[in-house]
């Protein structure tokens, strides 16, 4: 049984770490402001095209490619939102194997069943109860939703303050789980509700005491609930605190109502024991595990450049060697029980995070390491990388600048040459005739790393980049550098002047093409129209190398640039 409940752990982590890897969904114009076209600070957002392309040509090819953006985008919000409530349904599951719930299972609906006098009402009763705390929890995620909203979620999730916080949260949540302290609420608002459960009648008494068990279970779900709201606020999508706790929830209410309406479901229950501290603790290592990611992500924001990947990949070796460790019985913790013998589930668990740690050490060396693609900082950040991972530095193409601009602040992936600057970028490729690909993408996106790590590596597609298109990665998120004053203009879209290379980058994306989602690949001419429609994040190589395929095939059946 101990190992039932530590693949539910496994599964829910795991899925935690796939879903910050999918891509933002696309805005859609209804989500954009845009300025009114003609205006000044269309001009100011528009000048790098205005010697190029007429400005009506420009604005009539601009809104065609635009219309199938936004429809695509809804799709893609679907998607992100479905893998939220999956998080959290696996996270409520997780919660009510946590030793401050499990156990109050069969008390509780004993209760019921007592109250109401009759089996059927004890149901009726079980299953408002269930509904309370959906509402509950639902209800917390709203809140969030509607302090926050979508677009600044999306701007906390690229924040290296947002990420550092977060690290430092999800670590205080280890520590908690390690049993060094539990983290509470006040114990006179507790009692407070706790009281008015007593007290109340009918429904509202059946709300209330929905309400003492989110309170009581605090020190147990918090930690739970910190990591899956953090999850869900790093998409940028609206609604995606209240779903993830709407699964969370649906979660935790299944058990109690399935207990009431099923007898034999509660019989057949595992027994509370020593093995509820176990999961919690595997929780701990798990929740510092991923603390890090956000800490690699405040590096490559800040520029610290000392969390590389070794560091990264040497710290998640230690932590899964200590929980396989653990899970053995050879290390123990202040609330643990004795482990007379190592079962057989431990064994196999044990097996599992030591074999996962054992995988990770040739990334030190420069391995891919495909499964962390994504979560651990990216290959360029690796200080020895043995036989170039397959993607050495090949020469730079012919009348590529030794030096390009920014670049002692940005740094390409590896094996690649490219661009930061737009016109820099435009320019060389108006000298080589080559078409642009456009990279927009940002220090802390999940998923512009993982194309890197695993599509861009692929033969075809880095021989497709490297030599019949011009890179140009446009990051959305970087502060540091400004801008010059010329280029600095008011955004109706981000609501702010695009003072730093980050801003003025955002705004062109959505002002241009109709999107604020990272990564976002746009394959143009040198009038920085699309050749065809722009994508997001494609996992599968050989369709991502047909994509490239298809816009060289445009650029070159068109004779020469869009003009």
């Amino acid at each position: 049984m101990l190992g039932f409940l530590l693949l539910f752990t496994t599964a829910f982590f795991s899925h935690s770490f796939a879903s910050v890897q999918k891509p933002d969904s696309a805005a859609t114009e209804e989500e954009l402001v845009f300025t009114e076209v003609g205006s000044a600070q269309d001009s100011a957002a528009n000048n790098i095209v205005k010697d190029t392309v007429k400005k009506a040509t420009t604005v009539d090819k601009t809104v065609e490619k635009q219309q199938p953006l936004a429809a695509s985008g809804t799709s893609e919000k679907d998607k992100t939102l479905w893998e939220t409530f999956i998080a959290g349904l696996l996270g409520g599951f997780i919660a009510f194997l946590m030793p401050c719930i499990f156990p109050m299972v069969p008390l509780t609906v004993s209760y019921f069943t007592k109250r109401a006098g009759s089996r059927q009402k004890g149901i009726g009763q079980a299953f408002i109860y269930g509904v309370s705390i959906i509402v509950i929890y639902v209800a917390f995620g709203l809140l969030i939703t509607a302090i926050f909203g979508s677009a600044k979620l999306n701007e906390l999730s690229a924040s290296g303050w947002f990420n550092f916080f977060f690290f430092l949260l999800l670590v205080i949540f280890a520590i908690s789980f390690f049993g060094a302290f539990e983290i509470t609420l006040p114990s006179s608002f507790v009692n407070k509700i706790d009281q008015k459960a007593d007290d109340s009648k009918g429904l509202g008494g059946i709300f209330f005491m929905a309400a003492s068990l989110a309170l009581v279970s605090f020190s147990c779900t918090g930690p739970i609930i910190g990591t899956l709201l953090v999850q869900a606020s790093s998409k940028g999508e609206y609604l995606a605190p209240a779903i993830g706790m709407f699964g969370f929830a649906l979660a935790l209410a299944l058990p109690f109502t399935l207990s009431a309406i099923f007898p034999g479901f509660l019989s057949a229950m595992p027994k509370s024991g020593g093995w509820l501290n176990s999961v919690k603790v595997c929780l701990g290592f798990l929740e510092l595990a991923l603390a890090l990611k956000f800490l690699s992500a405040a590096d490559l924001v800040w520029h610290w450049e000392w969390f590389d990947r070794e560091i990264f990949l040497a710290l998640w070796i230690i932590i899964f060697i200590l929980m396989g460790v653990y899970i053995l019985g050879k290390i123990k913790f202040s609330h643990d029980s004795d482990v007379p013998y190592v079962s057989v589930p431990r064994l196999f668990f044990a097996i599992l995070s030591l074999s996962f740690a054992v995988y990770l050490v040739p990334g030190l060396w420069g391995a891919p390491v495909n499964i962390l693609s994504g979560i651990a900082p990216p290959m360029n950040t690796q200080d020895f990388i043995l036989n170039g991972n397959g993607a050495s530095v090949s020469g730079s193409p012919s009348g590529f600048p030794a030096t390009v601009k920014y670049s002692e602040t940005l740094k390409p992936p590896v094996g690649f040459h490219s661009f930061f600057d737009l016109d820099e970028g435009l320019a060389y490729a108006k000298q080589v005739n080559k078409p642009v690909l456009i990279d927009f993408t940002g220090h802390a996106c999940v998923n512009c790393r993982k194309m890197e790590d695993k599509v861009w590596i692929d033969k075809e597609v880095g021989r497709l980049i490297k030599e019949e298109y011009v890179l140009i990665q446009l990051y959305v998120d970087e502060r540091n550098i400004k801008m010059p004053k010329e280029k600095v203009h008011y955004s109706e879209v981000l609501r702010t002047t695009t003072d730093d290379l980050g801003r003025w980058n955002g705004d062109f994306q959505a002002t241009k093409y109709v999107s604020n989602s990272q990564p976002f690949y746009v394959l143009a001419g040198h009038d920085l129209n699309p050749l065809v429609k722009p994508q997001g994040a494609i996992f599968d190589a050989k369709e991502y190398a047909a994509y490239l395929q298809s816009g060289l095939d445009k650029f070159k059946n068109a004779g020469k640039p869009n003009e």
